[in-house]
């Protein structure tokens, strides 16, 4: 959700000192359809939204770590919002070698909220266009394929999962806030919303699978307010 830089050093330096190994978001996918195998203590990092300051902060970290990063992007706010990244930061990011941008819808709209305000076939074709068109240009502006969701607020559903499969996306992600199984539906893979609360006993119980339900619960109710 929000880690300060203070935070997010404290957890990189968590996990190389721990025998972590941060792993492309790809590889995780690959696992889960059992086309290859993860390191023992494999983590995974995704951004969404495309702030600022994954540029201007995040990016120096993962330099000096030399980790891969996953950003899930929607564009509309590309170039254009006072708190977003610019085409140019994107370009510049993909170049380093270590981060992936992938599709985060185009508008990041609330499918729950639009679902009950649009009539079924409007909802669809919304729903279509979202995906289609995020991943259209992200392609187009930085030439490189884009194959993998963030759902927008961690809402999916099996409509939902149908129309993004048939947009040529090969994965998704949620934010159902659990480890990553060999079993796990490759178009709903859970992810940790990270906070600062998540450091300490808190993180290495993420990292362990110990989390509670209680805790995830918490978290998707304050996100999808």
């Amino acid at each position: 959700m929000t880690v300060t830089t203070p935070v997010f050093e404290w957890q990189l330096k968590y996990l190389r000192e721990h025998g972590y190994t941060v792993v492309p978001l790809g590889d995780v996918v690959k696992f889960v359809k059992g086309q290859g195998h993860l390191p023992p203590r494999a983590v995974a990092i995704t951004a969404d939204d495309g702030h600022r300051t994954v540029f201007t902060v995040m990016r120096p970290l993962v330099e000096r770590e030399r980790i891969p990063v996953t950003l899930f992007i929607y564009p509309s706010a590309i170039s254009n919002a006072s708190y977003a990244m610019t085409w140019e930061q994107l370009e510049a990011l993909k170049a380093t070698g270590l981060f992936s941008i992938q599709s985060h819808s185009y508008w990041h709209p609330n499918f729950h909220t639009e679902k009950k305000r649009l009539a079924a076939d409007a909802y669809r074709k919304l729903v279509e266009t979202q995906l289609t068109r995020a991943r259209q240009v992200l392609e187009r502006k930085l030439g490189s394929s884009a194959e993998m969701l963030a759902w927008p607020f961690g809402i999916y559903d099996d409509e939902l999962i149908d129309v993004a499969a048939k947009a040529g996306y090969v994965a998704a992600f949620t934010i159902d806030r659990r480890n990553v199984s060999a079993n796990d539906n490759v178009m709903a893979l859970p992810r940790y919303l990270m906070t600062d609360h998540d450091k300490g006993r808190a993180f290495a119980m993420i990292l362990s699978g110990g989390d509670t339900e209680a805790a995830a619960a918490r978290m998707r109710r304050s996100y999808q307010k």
